[in-house]
Protein backbone atom coordinates (compact mmCIF):
# COMPACT_ATOMS: atom_id res chain seq x y z
CA UNK A 1 0.00 0.00 0.00
CA UNK A 2 1.45 3.27 -1.28
CA UNK A 3 -0.20 7.20 -0.39
CA UNK A 4 0.87 10.19 0.83
CA UNK A 5 -1.36 10.49 3.96
CA UNK A 6 -0.75 7.87 6.44
CA UNK A 7 1.36 8.14 9.65
CA UNK A 8 4.17 5.12 10.66
CA UNK A 9 5.01 4.30 14.59
CA UNK A 10 7.74 1.74 15.45
CA UNK A 11 7.66 -0.37 18.42
CA UNK A 12 9.44 -3.05 19.98
CA UNK A 13 7.48 -5.67 22.48
CA UNK A 14 8.39 -5.03 26.05
CA UNK A 15 8.11 -8.27 28.78
CA UNK A 16 5.54 -6.80 30.82
CA UNK A 17 3.52 -6.62 27.24
CA UNK A 18 3.50 -10.43 27.25
CA UNK A 19 1.56 -13.33 28.00
CA UNK A 20 2.64 -17.02 29.39
CA UNK A 21 3.35 -17.98 25.82
CA UNK A 22 5.41 -14.72 24.90
CA UNK A 23 3.40 -13.39 23.03
CA UNK A 24 1.42 -9.85 23.43
CA UNK A 25 -1.85 -9.22 24.68
CA UNK A 26 -4.91 -8.20 22.95
CA UNK A 27 -4.93 -5.57 25.30
CA UNK A 28 -1.21 -3.98 24.99
CA UNK A 29 -2.10 -4.22 21.02
CA UNK A 30 -5.82 -1.86 21.62
CA UNK A 31 -2.78 0.46 23.37
CA UNK A 32 -0.48 0.53 21.16
CA UNK A 33 -2.94 1.25 18.57
CA UNK A 34 -4.28 4.42 20.63
CA UNK A 35 -0.61 5.20 20.95
CA UNK A 36 -0.25 5.30 17.33
CA UNK A 37 -3.36 7.71 17.13
CA UNK A 38 -1.98 9.88 19.51
CA UNK A 39 1.36 10.29 18.23
CA UNK A 40 -0.72 11.26 15.17
CA UNK A 41 -3.02 14.06 16.88
CA UNK A 42 0.42 15.24 18.60
CA UNK A 43 2.71 15.48 14.83
CA UNK A 44 -0.44 17.79 13.77
CA UNK A 45 0.62 20.32 16.71
CA UNK A 46 -2.97 19.19 18.11
CA UNK A 47 -1.77 16.68 20.63
CA UNK A 48 -4.75 14.97 23.07
CA UNK A 49 -3.31 17.11 26.41
CA UNK A 50 -4.09 20.06 24.15
CA UNK A 51 -7.40 19.71 23.11
CA UNK A 52 -8.19 18.46 26.23
CA UNK A 53 -7.18 21.96 27.84
CA UNK A 54 -9.74 23.20 25.20
CA UNK A 55 -12.47 21.02 27.06
CA UNK A 56 -12.17 18.86 23.19
CA UNK A 57 -11.24 15.50 22.33
CA UNK A 58 -11.73 12.54 20.22
CA UNK A 59 -14.29 9.31 21.81
CA UNK A 60 -14.35 5.73 20.03
CA UNK A 61 -18.12 4.69 19.09
CA UNK A 62 -17.37 1.52 17.28
CA UNK A 63 -14.33 -0.14 16.09
CA UNK A 64 -12.96 -3.59 14.59
CA UNK A 65 -9.64 -5.40 15.62
CA UNK A 66 -8.35 -8.64 13.61
CA UNK A 67 -5.18 -9.98 14.73
CA UNK A 68 -3.72 -12.81 12.49
CA UNK A 69 -0.59 -13.06 14.60
CA UNK A 70 0.57 -12.10 17.93
CA UNK A 71 3.95 -10.92 18.10
CA UNK A 72 6.68 -11.67 20.41
CA UNK A 73 8.80 -10.43 22.96
CA UNK A 74 11.53 -8.16 21.62
CA UNK A 75 9.78 -8.41 18.08
CA UNK A 76 9.30 -4.93 16.43
CA UNK A 77 5.89 -4.02 14.89
CA UNK A 78 4.94 -0.85 12.74
CA UNK A 79 1.32 0.19 12.84
CA UNK A 80 0.60 2.24 10.40
CA UNK A 81 -2.75 4.80 10.29
CA UNK A 82 -4.60 7.12 8.63
CA UNK A 83 -8.03 8.94 8.40
CA UNK A 84 -10.36 7.06 5.41
CA UNK A 85 -13.56 9.15 5.68
CA UNK A 86 -14.77 12.38 7.39
CA UNK A 87 -18.06 13.74 8.06
CA UNK A 88 -19.04 17.05 10.05
CA UNK A 89 -18.09 15.52 13.89
CA UNK A 90 -16.80 11.94 13.07
CA UNK A 91 -14.01 10.11 11.07
CA UNK A 92 -12.89 6.98 10.40
CA UNK A 93 -9.26 5.86 11.38
CA UNK A 94 -8.01 3.21 9.67
CA UNK A 95 -4.81 0.69 11.09
CA UNK A 96 -2.70 -1.76 9.68
CA UNK A 97 0.11 -3.81 12.02
CA UNK A 98 3.05 -4.84 10.01
CA UNK A 99 5.83 -7.19 11.70
CA UNK A 100 9.62 -6.33 10.82
CA UNK A 101 9.29 -8.28 7.40
CA UNK A 102 6.56 -6.09 6.43
CA UNK A 103 4.14 -9.04 6.63
CA UNK A 104 0.89 -7.61 7.76
CA UNK A 105 -0.21 -9.29 11.12
CA UNK A 106 -3.40 -7.26 12.29
CA UNK A 107 -5.96 -4.55 11.12
CA UNK A 108 -7.92 -1.86 12.99
CA UNK A 109 -10.75 0.30 12.10
CA UNK A 110 -12.38 2.92 14.11
CA UNK A 111 -15.44 5.22 13.97
CA UNK A 112 -14.03 8.47 16.27
CA UNK A 113 -16.18 11.23 16.78
CA UNK A 114 -15.31 15.13 18.05
CA UNK A 115 -16.29 16.01 21.39
CA UNK A 116 -17.05 18.11 24.00
CA UNK A 117 -15.61 16.92 26.90
CA UNK A 118 -17.79 19.17 29.97
CA UNK A 119 -21.30 19.32 27.86
CA UNK A 120 -21.00 16.04 27.07
CA UNK A 121 -21.74 16.03 22.86
CA UNK A 122 -20.46 15.55 19.68
CA UNK A 123 -18.93 18.69 17.91
CA UNK A 124 -17.72 19.79 14.70
CA UNK A 125 -14.20 18.91 13.70
CA UNK A 126 -11.53 21.60 14.12
CA UNK A 127 -11.03 22.52 10.39
CA UNK A 128 -7.19 22.55 11.01
CA UNK A 129 -7.08 19.09 12.23
CA UNK A 130 -9.17 18.10 8.56
CA UNK A 131 -6.57 19.75 6.76
CA UNK A 132 -3.67 18.69 8.13
CA UNK A 133 -4.95 15.08 8.20
CA UNK A 134 -6.17 14.72 4.40
CA UNK A 135 -7.96 11.49 4.02
CA UNK A 136 -7.47 8.22 1.62
CA UNK A 137 -10.41 6.18 0.78
CA UNK A 138 -8.53 2.64 1.22
CA UNK A 139 -10.11 0.98 4.24
CA UNK A 140 -7.77 -1.63 6.20
CA UNK A 141 -10.90 -3.65 6.79
CA UNK A 142 -13.98 -3.49 4.70
CA UNK A 143 -16.27 -3.86 7.76
CA UNK A 144 -19.90 -1.55 8.92
CA UNK A 145 -18.61 -0.98 11.95
CA UNK A 146 -22.06 1.34 12.40
CA UNK A 147 -24.43 -2.07 11.86
CA UNK A 148 -25.94 -2.01 15.27
CA UNK A 149 -24.99 -5.49 18.03
CA UNK A 150 -27.40 -6.82 19.53
CA UNK A 151 -27.69 -6.93 23.85
CA UNK A 152 -26.81 -9.96 25.58
CA UNK A 153 -29.23 -9.99 27.86
CA UNK A 154 -28.87 -14.10 29.09
CA UNK A 155 -25.02 -15.04 29.73
CA UNK A 156 -23.33 -17.93 30.13
CA UNK A 157 -20.73 -16.30 31.69
CA UNK A 158 -21.11 -12.88 34.33
CA UNK A 159 -18.01 -11.14 35.72
CA UNK A 160 -18.29 -7.85 38.05
CA UNK A 161 -15.94 -5.19 38.37
CA UNK A 162 -16.05 -1.99 40.37
CA UNK A 163 -15.12 1.23 38.23
CA UNK A 164 -11.88 2.57 39.83
CA UNK A 165 -10.50 5.76 39.22
CA UNK A 166 -7.26 4.34 36.89
CA UNK A 167 -10.22 3.18 34.44
CA UNK A 168 -10.83 6.10 33.05
CA UNK A 169 -9.07 8.55 31.35
CA UNK A 170 -8.29 12.68 30.93
CA UNK A 171 -12.03 12.69 29.34
CA UNK A 172 -13.65 11.86 32.29
CA UNK A 173 -15.41 8.20 30.84
CA UNK A 174 -13.42 4.98 31.27
CA UNK A 175 -11.16 4.27 28.80
CA UNK A 176 -11.60 1.82 25.49
CA UNK A 177 -8.97 -0.96 27.00
CA UNK A 178 -10.65 -1.64 30.30
CA UNK A 179 -14.46 -2.86 28.14
CA UNK A 180 -11.91 -5.50 25.83
CA UNK A 181 -10.55 -6.52 29.65
CA UNK A 182 -13.38 -6.62 31.35
CA UNK A 183 -14.97 -8.55 28.10
CA UNK A 184 -11.86 -11.37 28.64
CA UNK A 185 -12.09 -11.23 32.32
CA UNK A 186 -15.83 -13.08 31.41
CA UNK A 187 -14.78 -15.32 29.26
CA UNK A 188 -14.36 -18.74 30.02
CA UNK A 189 -11.11 -20.22 31.52
CA UNK A 190 -10.34 -22.63 28.90
CA UNK A 191 -10.89 -20.32 26.47
CA UNK A 192 -8.44 -17.60 27.43
CA UNK A 193 -5.54 -20.94 28.20
CA UNK A 194 -5.85 -22.32 24.96
CA UNK A 195 -7.24 -19.76 22.28
CA UNK A 196 -6.12 -16.31 21.30
CA UNK A 197 -9.00 -13.48 20.20
CA UNK A 198 -8.60 -13.19 16.46
CA UNK A 199 -11.54 -10.94 15.77
CA UNK A 200 -13.01 -8.10 18.07
CA UNK A 201 -16.61 -6.38 16.80
CA UNK A 202 -17.66 -3.66 19.46
CA UNK A 203 -20.17 -0.94 19.49
CA UNK A 204 -19.60 1.96 22.89
CA UNK A 205 -23.12 2.67 23.82
CA UNK A 206 -23.21 4.79 27.22
CA UNK A 207 -20.35 6.14 29.12
CA UNK A 208 -19.39 4.32 32.09
CA UNK A 209 -18.39 6.58 35.14
CA UNK A 210 -15.88 6.51 38.40
CA UNK A 211 -17.92 4.69 40.83
CA UNK A 212 -20.47 2.90 38.90
CA UNK A 213 -20.78 -1.31 39.18
CA UNK A 214 -20.56 -2.69 36.28
CA UNK A 215 -21.54 -6.28 34.57
CA UNK A 216 -19.80 -8.17 31.71
CA UNK A 217 -21.84 -10.86 30.51
CA UNK A 218 -20.68 -13.32 27.72
CA UNK A 219 -22.90 -15.92 25.59
CA UNK A 220 -21.54 -18.96 23.93
CA UNK A 221 -22.22 -18.90 20.29
CA UNK A 222 -20.75 -21.76 17.97
CA UNK A 223 -17.68 -22.34 16.23
CA UNK A 224 -15.61 -20.29 19.71
CA UNK A 225 -17.74 -17.09 18.95
CA UNK A 226 -19.23 -15.40 21.61
CA UNK A 227 -21.58 -11.92 22.57
CA UNK A 228 -20.62 -9.60 24.91
CA UNK A 229 -22.80 -7.15 27.22
CA UNK A 230 -21.33 -4.76 29.45
CA UNK A 231 -24.02 -2.92 31.46
CA UNK A 232 -24.27 -0.74 34.85
CA UNK A 233 -25.31 -2.90 37.72
CA UNK A 234 -28.92 -2.04 38.67
CA UNK A 235 -29.90 -0.01 35.50
CA UNK A 236 -30.91 -0.61 32.42
CA UNK A 237 -27.89 1.28 30.86
CA UNK A 238 -25.84 -0.66 28.42
CA UNK A 239 -22.33 0.59 28.14
CA UNK A 240 -21.63 -1.59 24.56
CA UNK A 241 -21.85 -4.72 22.76
CA UNK A 242 -19.71 -6.71 21.05
CA UNK A 243 -18.71 -10.04 19.48
CA UNK A 244 -15.79 -12.12 19.38
CA UNK A 245 -13.94 -14.74 17.23
CA UNK A 246 -11.20 -17.00 19.43
CA UNK A 247 -8.53 -19.28 17.67
CA UNK A 248 -6.93 -22.29 19.34
CA UNK A 249 -3.30 -21.52 20.25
Amino acid sequence: MIFEHYFDKQFELRYFEMNRLGLATSTIILALLEETAADHSYSINHSLFDLNKKNVGWVLVSGILQIDRYPGYKERITIRTWLSSYSTIKGYRENIIFDEQHNIIGRAKGLWVFFDIEKRKPIPILNDIKEKWPYYSEESIVKDIKKKIETTNVASHIKKFKVNRYDTDMNKHVNNIRYLQWVIESMPEDIVDNYSLHIIDGRFIAEAKYGDSIISLTNDMKDHSFMHTIKIEGSDTICGNAKTYWRKN
